[in-house]
């Protein structure tokens, strides 16, 4: 990859187009809006920018396109690979601002977690990111960009995404949306909807968008709490919108769609991971028809939390498997590396910050190099 320069194009990223608007440059450079097309075609199945590889376009067109659009270059700063075959990248924007994405194998799949956003605002309490606060927000191009990345760098596409990594992906709606329909888009990225997930700490206001506009995606309900009370202690975001708002929307999503819902709970020892949490659990999710994903904690520096033992994690998958509800440990992946969503940025930092005898790690491939 190339290394990124310091401020953003003016002119916009063709990566970040949809088709009307590809069309609407072929308009402007004079040549048929058919070639629109076979730009969509090439940027988006072949992850490539690189326009003048294109033989069927009409000469003075790659010039016009290089005067009036751009690419959105991307800067691989630092890289693990986990004994499980989970790989972490850390990728530098063009404003030297990084973010993390991760490749997750699986059986006849590989699932890939996509930034939304520099940093995060939500301020979750047993979050790495939110430590850091938010930055700012990513543009449609750069969240394509970290699957071309991703691609590049591996040889490997995958199969489902999950908007998932850095950020509240519904803080960034008018971006995120944009990325959800390029990447479903039959013709150009053609990534099936079921195989797209937008992860929410809970923003009402962006589940009523997905409903209105009929996002095509499923939506994964970060819950992690059973009562206001602990939810609002570890989840901000709670005290505007609680419990039983969110799920009464997250409900609507589901009501008359054949839309996946996940619930997320991450599992904080002494916490939630109570008996008496698993039973209210069954109750709060009693007439949503869902998938319960179980994430016990990944542990990071300085965190005031734990991870459940896995006889505690049992015995609470047990009373939902009772009472007939769809349930998922997700065991963590990568723990052998920087498991922790933010880890591997705030790792990377501290290295800079030290004197220049950087330490060895036959997981990284690539050591941190210089940015932000």
């Amino acid at each position: 990859m190339t290394s990124c320069s310091n401020t953003r194009a003016a002119n916009p990223p063709l990566i970040g187009m949809n088709l009307d608007e590809l069309q609407a440059l072929c308009v402007q450079a004079g040549v048929k809006p058919a070639h629109a097309e076979t730009l969509r075609a090439h940027i988006f199945r072949r992850g490539n920018q690189d326009v003048r590889g294109i033989e069927q376009l009409p000469a003075h067109f790659y010039d016009f396109l290089e005067l009036h659009s751009s690419r959105v270059q991307t800067e691989l700063r630092a890289l693990q690979r986990s004994e499980d075959g989970t790989c972490k990248m850390l990728l530098g924007m063009a404003d030297g601002r990084e973010v993390e994405t991760v490749l997750i194998p699986g059986k006849g799949r590989l699932t890939q977690c996509i930034s939304t956003q520099v940093g995060c605002a939500v301020g979750c309490t047993f979050c790495l990111t939110a430590t850091g606060g938010l930055t700012r927000n990513l543009s449609t191009a750069e969240m394509v960009s970290q699957i071309f990345a991703a691609q590049q760098h591996t040889g490997e596409r995958p199969r489902n995404l999950v908007l998932m990594g850095m950020g509240e992906p519904l803080h960034n709606f008018e971006a995120v949306s944009r990325f959800i329909r390029l990447a479903t888009d039959p013709k150009g990225m053609a990534f099936s909807p079921r195989r797209v997930t937008v992860s929410t700490a809970g923003h009402v206001p962006g589940i009523e968008r997905m409903i209105a506009e009929d996002l095509p995606c499923n939506l994964a309900l970060s819950l992690n709490a059973t009562t206001d009370d602990t939810r609002s202690r570890i989840m901000p975001i709670n005290r505007r919108w609680p419990i039983a708002e969110v799920l009464n929307w997250t409900s609507r999503f589901a009501a008359g769609q054949s839309k996946r819902i996940l619930i997320e709970y991450v599992m904080l020892a002494g916490i939630n991971d109570s008996d008496a949490d698993a039973h209210r659990l069954v109750e709060l999710l009693a007439d949503l028809p869902c998938t319960i994903n179980l994430l016990p904690f990944n542990a990071f520096a300085a965190s005031e939390f734990k991870r459940p033992g896995d006889a505690r994690v049992q015995a609470f998958r047990e009373i939902l498997v009772r009472a007939d509800r769809v349930v998922v440990v997700r065991e963590s992946r990568g723990r052998d590396i920087s498991a922790a969503c933010g880890q591997l940025r705030t790792e990377v930092r501290q290295t800079r910050r030290q004197p220049q005898t950087l330490p060895t790690d036959k997981n990284t491939d690539t050591l941190p190099l210089s940015g932000a």
